[in-house]
């Protein structure tokens, strides 16, 4: 299930990069439709694939975060919780000597 899930993450990341870099750039940078108002060859007016793009964008962002969720949960669903208490090693007792040391002679 991880793997499918995997695909299909990449499969709408590399989506999502091409809806991002077809929407029309203000700045006039990357974007395909950076001339005037439908001047991406009469399909849509540049309104409505403004519209269509911004849609579609959100709704694989929606999908790209609820995978990218949905692994992080699978991926650390296997560990058991742990306490770090638990995990810290057993103090001993200090070893105090039983009477004084004095040299024997």
């Amino acid at each position: 299930m991880q793997t499918v899930l995997l695909v299909v993450h990449v499969m709408l990341a590399l989506a999502m990069i091409v809806t991002v870099l077809l929407q029309r750039s203000e700045g006039g940078a990357l974007g395909i439709g950076g001339g005037g108002g439908g001047a991406g060859g009469g399909l849509m007016t540049g309104r409505g694939a403004a519209n269509l793009l911004t849609r579609t964008t959100a709704f694989l962002a929606a999908g790209f975060f609820a995978t990218s969720i949905t692994l992080a949960i699978l991926a650390g669903g296997d560990r058991a919780p742990t306490s770090v208490i638990d995990s810290a090693p057993a103090q001993q007792a200090p070893i105090v000597p039983a009477g004084p040391s004095v040299p024997k002679q």
